[in-house]
């Protein structure tokens, strides 16, 4: 079993997701710094700092080079990180020393890995937030289509009173919308240029480093945060709180439906359930119990993240790695929960007579709530708990349904007193709305 289970070619289709993936590759990687290189000789040359002849020439070499990761992993595990072999691979295969010494032109490497970083990252958050978007928008037709379908609401494991399947789907959903509202405002903090050279001061750049910093973040559309933010870490563990917070949710969703699939309740169909190996009546909830794996994976990193947060002085290795370590199985396992919640959400079919089932399950006893409040009618509400709860026992030890015991009580309460489904089914109409209007 490989240390990473979504780069094995037995576990991928599992555990990983093939587009947050091909973003976290060493080709995807390379490539993302190599534009930073070209963008910041191309802005240095418009600037004066560098010839325009060599910015030029750096710029266009940055789009055309090809260089191997594999051959920059020896002087990466040396130099702790691989821009200086890329620099050096790069003014190699420019062929034209002269233009070359002009590359890196006072920039430091963890300026060109942290804005490669966020160009990825954009993308990586683009994409979910499409996803986002979908899978919200089959949660609505699910919330709407069974707005009105009956089942038992359970707490602590209990029937407690009846609500709406609706209802439930819209709990699942409206954590999402506030997901995905806040993914966009983390998104754009990640969506930042890193320029501040050896320490942090621009000291190489002179009086036009802060120029050089703002013109870069407009060549690769990226927000210019003023200032260095190398050991200022927080839109990471930003990042990584925000993918605990939507993980977890999904994972929610995951618990559910376990419980909503398992033998004696079934109220639930999954498509595309686990078969066993040994058990040929067994259909087991493989989609939601990843989903919940992956929750508290996704939590645990976050947790890393945010004590690779505290990084000692200007720069600090040590922390660095430990977002290395951490960051892109983060985004993987994420992206993954997304993907497969959707796919879930898609195949879920509820099964009306079995949530029926469990309405009638206990004697009716789920009613009592609601003949509590009518029984309060006419005596005061304590006495009226009281009586109620006495029925309750009464139901229970003589398996005589609860509204018959009610009736011979208090002739007329309990026709008065019908299944209530309170606002549950506005509830999930509401989230059905918005859903469809984009969250």
């Amino acid at each position: 079993m490989p240390a990473a289970l979504a780069d094995s070619a037995l576990y991928r289709p599992l555990f990983g997701d093939a587009a947050t993936a091909a973003l976290f590759t060493p080709s995807a990687e390379l490539r993302a710094m190599l534009l930073v290189e070209g963008a910041l000789a191309r802005v240095q040359g418009r600037l004066g700092l560098i010839p325009e002849t060599a910015a030029a020439a750096i710029d266009r070499a940055s789009r055309e080079v090809q260089i191997d990761p594999a051959a920059l992993g020896g002087e990466a595990a040396v130099d702790g990180v691989p821009v200086p072999g890329l620099v050096a691979a790069f003014r190699k295969a420019m062929q034209a020393p002269e233009h070359a010494q002009f590359l890196h032109w006072g920039a430091t490497s963890q300026d060109i890995m942290d804005s490669a970083l966020a160009l990825r990252l954009r993308r990586v958050t683009q994409d979910w937030d499409r996803r986002l978007g979908d899978l919200l928008a089959a949660l609505g037709r699910l919330a709407g289509a069974h707005a009105d379908l009956p089942m038992a609401a359970r707490t602590y494991g209990q029937a407690a009173t009846p609500t709406s399947f609706g209802a439930i789907v819209a709990g699942w959903g409206w954590p999402l919308v506030h997901h995905r509202a806040r993914l966009a405002e983390v998104g754009a903090r990640l969506a930042t240029v890193s320029l501040g050279g050896a320490a942090g001061t621009l000291s190489a750049m002179g009086k036009d480093g802060p120029a050089v910093r703002a013109a870069l973040a407009e060549a690769l559309d990226l927000a210019d945060p003023g200032h260095s933010w190398h050991a200022q870490r927080d839109r990471m563990g930003d990042f990584a709180a925000w993918m605990a917070g939507l993980t977890a949710s999904l994972g929610k969703m995951g618990e559910d439906l376990i419980l909503m699939t398992q033998s004696g309740i079934g109220e639930l169909r999954l498509a595309g359930a686990g078969g066993s190996s040994t058990m040929p009546q067994k259909h087991n909830p493989v989609g939601p119990s990843v989903l919940v794996a992956l929750a508290r994976q996704v939590t645990a990193l976050s947790a890393a993240m945010q004590g690779a947060s505290i990084h000692r002085q200007q720069r600090d290795g040590a922390a660095w790695f430990v977002e290395w370590l951490t960051l892109p199985q983060l985004c993987i396992s994420t992206g993954r929960g997304i993907g497969l919640a959707l796919e879930v959400a898609e195949g879920l079919a509820p099964d009306p007579a079995a949530m029926a089932r469990g309405l009638a399950e206990g004697q009716g006893v789920i009613l009592a709530e609601g003949l509590t409040f009518a029984l309060a009618r006419r005596m005061p509400r304590p006495e009226a708990q009281s009586r109620i709860k006495a029925l309750c026992r009464e139901a229970l030890e003589t398996a005589t349904p609860l509204p018959a015991l009610v009736e011979r009580d208090f002739p007329g309460l309990a026709s008065s007193a019908a299944v209530s489904l309170g606002t549950a089914p506005d509830e999930a109409r509401r989230f059905a709305k918005a859903a469809s209007a984009g969250g």
